[in-house]
């Protein structure tokens, strides 16, 4: 077996799933007792420095800093907290005292015992990028962060007068416009010398953690220069880029140390000089992840829920969050830091096991993937696409830490994100390097090898994009199958893809000819058969009660898969070598014909988008207007507000006039659909594609309940508008009951009231199918 990445990162996460998840018992056991031997190693030296301790048996868990500024206005010192809640479930809060002789805030942790007073507490000195705060709770400053920092417009570039930290600098200068101070300890102690449980409390910073504090930074500071030599801490500047100049931007931080405190910078150098074994250098990567300046303090009440067997679970939580829970580089007005002790809970977390042969033989090397030597039967591969992650940058947040004096194991990487070389973006760059990646692949692969290639997208372009890389590496896609990834309920909700689609490559050994009209057909039972299966898989798992699998974006990325499967097979289309083809420049602005190709299977996987509550056949006949119609209703009861998605929609179902549909107040991320209370009479009669359907009767039904108009008189209008009532009659009762809860669910204002349809279209539904001929 082979790997490779360019980023030293991801071969390391690589490396660690081979040798510590698909490590032995017996290894395992190994490197337990191996971090277990350095937690006790660790906290012996930060308990020789007495900065833990308040020296009646308490020990702390958390520090909470935030940071601190003085307002232009009144010329006062000013925590910047976002809340003053310090924690939910122990109900304590911040409370600002003011001292007018030094123009400054004591800061008491304070108890808290009614709703009102936590509800009150919610909100902090920072409101709406605000600072605010009344010293005599009368006069209120308000001042704009932005304002504060500095921020103005030199030419197009946003610039601020933060003052750049030096190499040096692990602190504020004095006289820095962001200050960082400490203003709450949680502190914990045993029960009692046997028990393993704790009390815990939050209590005010006090002139002895005030002397602890220093203490620290007085150690940090006459070690600094040593330890970033020997590479304990890092050194290294941080390079601009789309994530790495936040940061320096917000905070003035030019090197990766500054993105971590004094206690932090402590705990890490001491930890990070004690590693002697590659598997706990890997955790100590991740535990980087838990043990920064970006690390917010997070507070949660008592939740009260059911685990998968039905057990009511979920207490009161206080602790720091993780950094990269967006991928990106935030900084926070206000964070936690675990103690040591707690530092090494983080560390000590469970990783599974799915031990693997001792006798496998596993190469783990930093390459970049046009510079294989190797040859393999089987690749897989997840490549980037369209900069959704930008890995080149962000690693180097891991980097900084480890390149120094990496373990053996990893000392023949090239320890550098490599930021130039990485295949990113979507342009002219992205295509070629993938095309030498993947064609590369193909050169060292037997003729009966496969490539697994994972990809997931929503953009036509980029699917264009990747049938031309399929193209120009000789390759093309035998199979196509659709994994849901997303198991979080909260995120399986309206346009988010859920799976991933697992592309099977094989070389391309036959010269197949066609053409554009016969690709057409040949798309379409394709598209046809992929969708039909995956909604058969959908109702099945929906019979059974659960949730079901997919969405329109998943069967719309199904449809894009079928496309390329259909594609890739061809060598020439209309007399065209479609090699040469994919390895021209794409010209920008211009769609090419395999451009239209890719959006014709998209809009042939959503003529074949059945809602539950109809039947296919019944769905069919309604007309292309009605089925638009319905369908963006769902989308909205989803969460779609993109106004792109009805556009698209309109092209899938050919509705030529869709803007009839569309409420006056629709803007591009703000779009919707016309309630019937908006459309009254209009559109009833005449040329527009929704007038004299049983859509538009139903519609104008609504309407008139809503207007407190008798049932028995809006039956009566509904038989006279509706042709064909009594054969449609059954279906008028689904489009009500579909409406019902499709509006039901949307949040009412004073302009926009779909609720009012939704009890509207409940009423009808029953009246229709009560209502005697």
């Amino acid at each position: 077996p082979y790997a490779s990445d360019l980023n030293p990162i991801a071969c390391m996460l690589t490396w660690g799933g081979l040798n510590i998840v698909g490590a032995s018992p017996e290894k395992r056991i190994e490197i337990d007792n191996a971090q277990k031997e350095l937690a006790q190693k660790v906290q012996a030296e930060v308990d020789e420095l007495e900065v833990e301790t308040d020296g009646n048996g308490w020990r702390a868990k958390v520090f909470l800093y935030c940071v601190e500024v003085v307002c232009p206005e009144s010329g006062w010192k000013v925590p910047l907290l976002p809340t003053l809640i310090v924690s939910k479930g122990y109900q304590m809060v911040a409370s600002l005292i003011p001292v007018p002789t030094e123009k400054r805030y004591d800061i008491e942790i304070i108890y808290v015992n009614t709703e009102e007073g936590m509800e009150a507490a919610k909100i902090g000195t920072v409101q709406d990028g605000d600072m605010v705060h009344s010293p005599d709770r009368t006069t209120a400053y308000r001042v704009s962060i932005n304002a504060i920092r500095g921020d103005y417009k030199d030419g197009k570039e946003n610039k601020n007068r933060l003052r750049m930290w030096e190499k040096s600098d692990f602190i504020p200068h004095s006289d820095d416009i962001f200050q960082e101070r400490l203003y709450c300890v949680q502190w914990m102690k045993k029960k009692s010398k046997v028990s393993k449980k704790f009390d815990y409390q939050f209590r005010s910073v006090t002139v002895d953690d005030l002397k602890r504090e220093q203490k620290v930074i007085d150690f940090v500071g006459s070690h600094l220069v040593e330890w970033q030599a020997k590479g304990f801490i890092p050194d290294m500047v941080i390079e601009r880029g789309y994530n790495t100049d936040q940061p320096i931007r917000e905070r003035g931080w030019t090197h990766w140390h500054h993105l971590w405190g004094s206690r932090q910078l402590l705990y890490l150098a001491t930890i990070n000089k004690n590693i002697h074994n590659p598997e706990i250098y890997l955790s100590f990567a991740s535990l980087l992840d838990y043990t920064s300046k970006l690390c917010q303090w997070a507070t949660a009440g008592k939740r009260i829920s059911k685990d998968g067997n039905g057990k009511y679970v979920g207490g009161a939580s206080d602790s720091p969050a993780h950094v990269f829970y967006n991928q990106a580089l935030n900084t926070f007005f206000n964070y936690g830091t675990r103690s040591a002790d707690q530092i090494f809970d983080v560390l000590n977390k469970k990783i599974k096991s799915v031990p693997i042969r001792s006798s496998l033989h596993i190469d783990v090397i930093t390459n970049s993937a046009d510079e294989i030597q190797t040859e393999n039967d089987i690749y897989i591969t997840d490549p980037p696409y369209g900069d959704a992650v930008k890995y080149e940058e962000i690693t180097e947040f891991f980097i900084a830490w480890l390149r120094k004096n990496p373990p053996a194991e990893f000392a023949h990487w090239t320890w550098d994100s490599r930021r130039s070389l990485a295949i990113k973006g979507e342009d002219e760059g992205f295509r070629q390097g993938m095309i030498a990646a993947y064609r590369k692949m193909a050169e060292k692969m037997p003729d009966n090898g496969i490539q697994v290639l994972m990809f997931t997208h929503q953009s036509g372009s980029i699917w264009a994009d990747m049938a031309n890389i399929i193209w120009a590496s000789g390759l093309q896609v035998t199979a196509a199958w659709y994994v849901v990834t997303e198991t979080d309920s909260a995120l399986r909700q309206g346009a988010n893809v859920t799976g991933t689609i697992m592309l099977v490559l094989r070389k391309r050994h036959k010269q197949l000819e066609t053409f554009r009209d016969d690709l057409g057909w040949e798309i379409e039972a394709a598209v046809k058969a992929q969708v039909e299966a995956l909604v058969g898989l959908d109702q099945t798992i929906r019979s059974q009660g659960s949730e079901g699998l997919y969405n329109d974006a998943d069967l719309q990325m199904a449809g894009y898969a079928a496309a390329l499967k259909v594609l890739t097979a061809y060598s020439t289309i209309d007399g065209k070598n479609m090699v040469v083809e994919a390895e021209a420049p794409r010209q920008k602005g211009v769609k090419t014909f395999v451009d239209e190709l890719i959006n014709f299977a998209v809009l042939t996987a959503v003529q074949f988008l059945v809602p539950v509550g109809f039947e296919k056949a019944e769905w069919q006949k309604l007309a292309p207007v009605e089925r638009f119609y319905l369908k963006m209703a769902e989308m909205e009861h989803q969460g779609s507000k993109s106004l792109d998605n009805y556009i698209n929609f309109a092209k899938a179902f050919q509705v030529h006039h869709y803007d009839q549909l569309m409420s006056d107040s629709s803007k591009a991320n703000a779009a919707r659909l016309k309630l019937s209370s908006e459309f009254k009479a209009s559109l009833m009669s005449g040329d527009a594609e929704l007038s004299r359907t049983p859509l538009r009767a139903l519609l104008y039904a609504l309407y008139e309940l809503s207007k407190e108009t008798e049932t028995d008189d809006v039956l009566l209008h509904l038989m006279d508008n509706c042709a064909n009532y009594t054969q449609t009659k059954t279906l008028l009762a689904k489009m009500a009951d579909y409406l019902a809860e499709k509006r039901g669910s949307l949040k009412a204002t004073k302009t926009f009231q779909p609720d009012v349809e939704a009890s509207a279209a409940r009423v009808l539904a029953e009246a229709i199918r009560n209502q005697r001929l």
